[in-house]
């Protein structure tokens, strides 16, 4: 699995202009997507709007996966026709999706509370998948911080985790010791993989300036999680940070794929071993 947020560039891109090299960004991600061939795919940030198009099917055809994509700002006001009024006039909305490459059969999606944020609508996104082995539910959230998010994030993940094998991609805004993240990885909750893998390392993923010359990540606030199986530290194969390097264009300015970098987690689920 690999969870990245795509930056979408901004909501005004479609007024200014400027969407911070969308389209470069896309194909950098769409490359390294390919060469490291996932069997499933958290977005964040994914966007949609006339001139970008719905650039979670754009990445899906790409890669000749399953999609399923569903935006959070439609879900700015409880009233229906603004909310409308709001994307049509940005032409812009974002939200989670999920990319696989096996069918997906169903989705679902959670409105998440807003305890501080009021006017930042967030949602969980359920893609149900079926792998030849069996069913996997994959999550895709981006939450604001709030900590009432975080603990409903938790509620949702884990209730699922009862019933078979679970992961979630998410960027939650916050670092891994944040004290509401123990509603997701506490006690008997899910498996956080980078740092099964990685006990020490730091993971950074968050705050690279698209457009710097050197690293400027400082945060790790991007995260896979994995539930439902037995002993999930020992289903851990490995995990790694991707999507983690620049690009110089011809006119010598770098350009980085997000301002997140990914992270990959190799599990081995329906109890399918580790490669020795």
């Amino acid at each position: 699995m690999v969870t990245l947020n795509l930056f979408h560039g901004g909501p005004y891109g479609s007024w200014n202009g400027e969407t911070h090299d969308l389209e470069t960004r896309l194909t950098m991600v769409a490359d390294e997507l390919r060469a490291l061939a996932p069997d499933v795919v958290a977005l964040q940030e994914a966007s949609r709007g006339r001139r970008r198009g719905v650039v979670a099917e754009r990445l899906a055809a790409t890669l000749g996966l399953h999609h399923v994509f569903e935006p959070a700002t439609t879900r700015l006001s409880p009233l229906y026709f603004l909310n409308r009024l709001v994307v049509a006039v940005l032409d812009f909305a974002e939200g989670p999706a999920v990319l696989s490459r096996f069918p997906i059969v169903g989705s679902e999606v959670d409105e998440l509370p807003r305890c501080r944020h009021r006017l930042a609508p967030r949602i969980v996104l359920r893609a149900d998948v079926a792998t030849p082995w069996g069913a996997l539910a994959v999550f895709s959230t981006h939450t604001s911080a709030d900590a009432c998010q975080l603990r409903r994030v938790g509620e949702i993940v884990r209730a699922h985790a009862t019933a078979g094998p679970v992961l979630l991609g998410a960027d939650l805004n916050v670092t891994e010791h944040h004290e509401t993240m123990t509603a997701i990885n506490g006690p008997g909750g899910l498996v956080d993989a980078f740092r099964a893998a990685h006990p020490e390392a730091s993971g950074a993923t968050v705050y690279q300036r698209p457009g710097a010359a050197v690293a400027t990540v400082s945060r790790r606030v991007d995260y896979i999680f994995l539930g439902g199986v037995e002993d999930g530290r020992r289903a851990v194969c490995g995990s790694r940070v991707v999507l983690d390097r620049p690009r110089r264009e011809a006119d010598g300015r770098t350009i980085w794929p997000s301002d997140h970098y990914g992270v990959l987690a190799d599990v081995a689920l329906f109890g399918i071993q580790c490669a020795p």
